[in-house]
């Protein structure tokens, strides 16, 4: 499989944070860089876990070892080991790739007090 994502570099850094080992059963051990790169394809194609390609495995098994991930706080821990030194390339954000919805850009709208025309027996 050729990895699309992350660098030997990259990949070392994040290895020690990662659960499991390659000896231990079931999927929690089982080729972690794979499953990195397979969570890596689902946030940069925006694609729904049953698009995954089968070369990173059954859809539903990495959406169920990532769910795991997600509950043991892996991916923080991934976040913070390979955020020490950000080179903020890719920290610029305007305008023209960041939209408000037109409902959060102060339209009218919305609902309204209105008084009733029918006046309340005293």
């Amino acid at each position: 499989m050729e990895r699309f994502v992350l660098t030997d570099a990259q990949w070392a850094k994040m290895e020690p944070h990662c659960l499991g080992k390659p000896t231990d059963p079931g999927r929690s051990g089982k080729d972690n860089r794979l499953f990195v790169e397979a969570v890596l394809w689902i946030v940069r194609t925006g694609s729904p876990w049953r698009d995954l390609p089968a070369s990173f495995g059954n859809w539903n098994t990495v959406f169920k070892r990532y769910r795991d991930w997600v509950k043991a706080d892996v991916f923080v821990r991934l976040f913070e080991a390979c955020s020490e030194e950000p080179d903020m390339e890719y920290a610029m954000v305007d305008a023209t790739i960041v939209k408000v919805h037109r409902h959060g850009q102060g339209a009218k709208g919305g609902l309204k007090a209105r008084p009733s025309g029918v006046r309340r027996a005293a």
